[in-house]
């Protein structure tokens, strides 16, 4: 239970790490910023009908959280370089 605990707290704190920098990102307007949007909804789309799926699949919610994390993860890193 505590590594869901941790993991819980890090995607929180590893979740507002991607709000800021794409906040930041889609306040400048512009392609990038319509290209972000896009992005953005398509990802949350794509990525509660993977937790479902797994979800109903009888997974464990760790597993969910762990592959939610890996995605925010990868989205920090995408928007701190731009």
């Amino acid at each position: 239970m505590s590594n869901m605990f941790f993991d819980l707290s890090m995607l929180a704190f590893e979740t507002q790490q991607a709000i800021w920098l794409r906040t930041i990102k889609l306040s400048t307007g512009g392609r990038a910023a319509d290209r972000e949007a896009k992005l953005m909804v398509d990802e949350k789309l794509s990525a509660a009908m993977q937790a479902a799926g797994k979800l109903m699949g009888g997974a464990h919610p760790s597993s969910v959280v762990k592959a939610y994390r890996r995605k925010v993860r990868a989205n920090v890193r995408r928007l701190s370089k731009s």
